[in-house]
């Protein structure tokens, strides 16, 4: 068992490394974490960018990758602390963007502004604790290779999209989209679909 696994393991050791990772009351990891730590875990491909103004709330006990020649723009969120958050290469992530793990991005993404992509839920079922106190729900977001997200878009936890599948400005995915299709709305609904036959976006 390695050395991580056994610090996850034991409730004692994880909260002291916890203490050592991130302040109390706080969300993000402490400064020795970003400069020293993370450039040895997480992985960044030649010629990406993180524009300066971007969040990194990225932990080294969850991977974080981001591919050859991506970007992530500025005033955009990227938290890892639930799940991991992988970027594939050339993959654009628009201004004010925010990605929370478990995370999967494909490779020529592009998502426009103001997109939520969240994994990340909490439960609410006890009317006596407080929401933010119940338990997390993970659910792993998948985003396929050539999808480009319209601005202002929000995709839900557990949700897959499909390769080369365009989702409509201002669209909530709370369902799994195919390939190659064009979904709009809140909730999103396939409205047009590529056909090999027809060589045409036809609707539906």
């Amino acid at each position: 068992m390695s050395l991580i696994n056994k610090i996850k393991e034991n409730p004692k050791l994880k909260k002291i490394a916890h203490r050592l990772l991130i302040p109390a009351n706080d969300h993000r990891p402490r400064l020795w974490v970003r400069l020293f730590l993370n450039p040895f875990k997480h992985k960044r491909g030649k010629g990406s960018i993180v524009r300066y103004n971007s969040r990194m709330d990225v932990f080294p006990f969850n991977n974080f990758e981001l591919g050859t020649r991506s970007v992530i723009e500025d005033f955009v969120t990227i938290n890892n602390g639930v799940g991991d958050v992988i970027i594939g290469a050339h993959t654009m992530i628009g201004i004010g963007s925010v990605i929370i793990g478990p995370v999967n991005i494909g490779h020529h993404v592009m998502l426009a502004q103001n997109i939520v992509v969240s994994g990340l839920n909490h439960g609410y079922e006890d009317v006596n604790i407080p929401p933010s106190l119940q338990k997390e729900i993970r659910k792993q977001i998948t985003i396929g290779d050539e999808v480009w997200i319209g601005a202002n878009s929000v995709i839900t936890a557990g949700v897959t999209i499909g390769k080369h599948s365009v989702i409509g400005a201002g669209s909530v995915v709370t369902k799994d989209i195919p390939e190659f299709c064009v979904a709009v709305g809140n909730p999103a609904k396939v409205v047009k679909k590529y056909s090999a036959a027809d060589k045409a976006w036809n609707k539906l």
